[in-house]
C-alpha cells in the first residue's frame, strides 16, 4: 500500500509526503525500492529524516502531511565489521562510533588494537580517501560513543571549539555501594602525579578544574546505577570523582575498591550531542544502557 502523495528529490535525499498515518518502517517498505535490510541499515545510519529531523526508530509514528527524506548516499555504505567498533553515523566530514571495552582510542606504545587503526583500515577498504583524526578519547575499558573527524580541518574545528560544539555528554556507571543522595555535583582540581595517577584537590593544586554532575537512576543495598553529565572533560574525571564520593566505579583497578561484579570497568558513554562542525546541524546520539548493567537492578 502506498502512503505518499508524491516522490521528489532534494540534494542527496529523495523525499515523500505522507498521505496516511503509518509506522516509519512500513512506510519506507512501501515507498523505497530497497530490501528490508538495506532500509534498516539506512535507518541505523541516520539516513532518514522526518520533517528535517533524523529518526532511527523503525516504529516511529508518521502523521498526515509529514515529509520523509531518504538519503541516497547512505543506502550502499560499506558496513564496518569489527567486534570492537560499530559505526553509528557517517558523513563526508566525520564518523560517530560505539566502541567496546578492551580497545584504545588511538595507538599508544606497542599496542596495535585501537579504534583509529580500525577506522583507517575501514576507510581504505571502502575506498575513502581519508584518515581518522582523534577528537576526544575514552579509556581502554570504557565503552560507548565517540566521534572522529575525517580530515584535519574538521578536527581543528572540534579541537578549538569543543566546549561550544559539544552541548551534552553523559555516561552511565555501576558504582560500589548504595548512593545516599539522589543527585548533586562534584567540583575540584585534578592533577596527575609522577606515576600518572590522577588525584583531586579541593583547592587549586596546579591541575585542571573539573565539574561532574550526577543523578542516581537505580539502587540496591550493594550498588547504584548513576548517570554522569560532564561539564568538563578531564582525564579519568568520572572515575576519580566517583571515588571521591566513596562510591568508586565497579571494576576500576586504578581508583576502585576491588568490587568487580561484571569483570569489566562499569562505565559507558551513552549520550553524545554536538553541533555539526561543518553543516551546523544538531547531532544527537544515544546508545542503550548495557544490558549487564540493567540486570543488576531488576
Amino acid at each position: 500500500m502506498k502512503y505518499n502523495t508524491g516522490y521528489n528529490r532534494e540534494g542527496d535525499y529523495d523525499y515523500f509526503v505522507v498521505s496516511e498515518k503509518s509506522g516509519l518502517l512500513d512506510f519506507l517498505l512501501a515507498n523505497v525500492k530497497e530490501s528490508r535490510s538495506k532500509i534498516k541499515a539506512t535507518l541505523q545510519g541516520r539516513g532518514i529524516k522526518v520533517n528535517g529531523k533524523c529518526v532511527t526508530q523503525f516504529d516511529y509514528e508518521l502523521e498526515l502531511g509529514a515529509k520523509v527524506s531518504v538519503s541516497k548516499s547512505k543506502r550502499n555504505q560499506r558496513v564496518l565489521k569489527s567486534r570492537y567498533v560499530k559505526v553509528v553515523y557517517e558523513d563526508r566530514w566525520l564518523v560517530v562510533v560505539e566502541k567496546n571495552v578492551g580497545i584504545l582510542s588511538m595507538a599508544a606504545g606497542h599496542s596495535s588494537l585501537n579504534v583509529k587503526s580500525v577506522l583507517d583500515d575501514y576507510f581504505t577498504k571502502s575506498r575513502q580517501r581519508c584518515r581518522a583524526h582523534v577528537v576526544h578519547r575514552l579509556d581502554r575499558d570504557t565503552s560507548g560513543l565517540m566521534v572522529y573527524a575525517k580530515d584535519m580541518e574538521t578536527e581543528q574545528i572540534f579541537e578549538h571549539n569543543w566546549h561550544d560544539i559539544v552541548y551534552d555528554r553523559r555516561y552511565v556507571a555501576v558504582v560500589s555501594g548504595e548512593m545516599e543522595n539522589d543527585g548533586g555535583t562534584v567540583a575540584n582540581w585534578l592533577k596527575d602525579n609522577k606515576a600518572y595517577v590522577t588525584y583531586s584537590s579541593p583547592v587549586d593544586n596546579g591541575g585542571k578544574y573539573a565539574v561532574t554532575h550526577y543523578h542516581v537512576l537505580a539502587r540496591t543495598t550493594e550498588h547504584s546505577l548513576v548517570e554522569y553529565k560532564l561539564e568538563t572533560g578531564r582525564k579519568n574525571q568520572i572515575r576519580v570523582h566517583s571515588a571521591d564520593m566513596g562510591h568508586p566505579v565497579c571494576g576500576d583497578n586504578k581508583y576502585g575498591n576491588g568490587d568487580d561484579p561484571l569483570h569489566r570497568l562499569c562505565l559507558h558513554a551513552y549520550l553524545l550531542c554536538f553541533t555539526h562542525p561543518v553543516t551546523g546541524e544538531r547531532m544527537e546520539f544515544e546508545t542503550p544502557v548495557p544490558t549487564a548493567f540493567r540486570r543488576m537492578f531488576k
